[in-house]
């Protein structure tokens, strides 16, 4: 037992310093390479944060288990949007920028749509699987284009009214990615020893291997996501925040279900998800909604978001 509550210190220890750390480092390059923190949040951060997901899901295509393949996705995607997003707006409101609304959450909700209507037909091919994953590097390379663009213009009038002499000079880029990746690193350790360690109290205690499959590994897995979110919120990068949400969701559905179905096409994917995908699609839409309002997600709203998660766990434990 003490030793379990060790881990439990340890990986909030490992989680919390390492998304302090992934949010300077990401701030850095994204300052370097002349990006905008949203795209280094849609992109370095967001996807960074999703890489457990891609390994799962592609070992789960690799032997033929779809169920884990597909649940882990759509259940990261849900907890994504209804725990993180809610969580960290209750703890920082988060705003939102207008190319965010009109560009970047109409390509996550469409990447949604599009999974959702191609599971229903009871599987993912490889064709299907390209497709998402061309998209996401069109995505990709349209952000990064537009975010240099954008940047450029911002250089030229700083210099205009001679402001980058005052600018602090930012880390160096490979300072910036070794912290990123050392982050990184420390924060899935983190989740896991976390995760470990509560799981191994949880069965002390009698609670099934199943409840704790829904709860503790379900949340631990999207820890890295809520803290790297968190911090950035509360660090006043906001477009990190919900860029890091965007993104992993986004890479969730074209590149995790992508390559998954790339290496080994993912059948039965019409069966007994039907609830899940609608929830996904609603919540994706609501956080349109509620970000287009005042272009910021309000703590009441953030209550909103966390208190559909809570429901949606215990209609799990309880329904299955």
């Amino acid at each position: 037992m003490l030793i379990d509550i060790l881990f439990i210190l340890l990986g909030l220890a490992l989680l919390v310093k390492g998304g302090d750390y992934l949010v300077d480092g990401s701030v850095a390059i994204a300052k370097r390479a002349r990006l905008s923190e949203m795209v280094i949040g849609l992109t370095v951060v967001g996807f960074g944060t999703s890489m457990p997901e891609l390994l799962v899901s592609a070992q789960s295509a690799l032997i033929g288990n779809s169920g884990i393949a597909i649940g882990n996705v759509v259940g990261s995607n849900i907890s994504n949007i209804a725990l993180i997003l809610g969580v960290t707006a209750l703890v920082h409101v988060i705003p939102a920028k207008r190319t965010t609304l009109l560009i970047d959450l109409p390509f996550m909700l469409l990447s949604l749509i599009l999974f959702v209507v191609i599971a229903m037909t009871g599987s993912v091919g490889r064709v299907a699987g390209v497709i998402g994953v061309l998209m996401l590097i069109c995505f990709v390379t349209y952000q990064v284009r537009l975010s240099r663009k954008a940047n450029k213009a911002q250089e030229k009038l700083a210099t205009e009214r001679q402001e980058q002499s005052t600018a602090a000079e930012p880390m160096a880029l490979w300072k910036a990615i070794i912290l990123v990746v050392v982050s990184f690193l420390a924060m899935v350790f983190g989740a896991n020893i976390l995760v470990e360690g509560a799981s191994n109290i949880a069965r002390l205690l009698g609670v099934s291997d199943r409840i704790i499959g829904l709860t503790i590994v379900a949340i631990g897995t999207s820890l890295p996501e809520l803290f790297s979110s968190v911090m950035a919120a509360v660090k006043g990068k906001s477009d990190m925040a919900i860029g890091n949400i965007i993104g992993s969701v986004t890479f969730n559905i074209l590149s995790v279900i992508g390559i998954s179905a790339i290496i080994m096409p993912i059948t039965g994917t019409n069966i007994g998800f039907a609830f899940d995908y609608g929830l996904m699609v609603i919540l994706g839409v609501l956080l349109w909604i509620f970000l287009r309002s005042k272009y910021v997600l309000e703590r009441w709203e953030g209550f909103v978001l966390t208190a559909i998660y809570v429901a949606y766990l215990t209609k799990l434990i309880i329904l299955g």
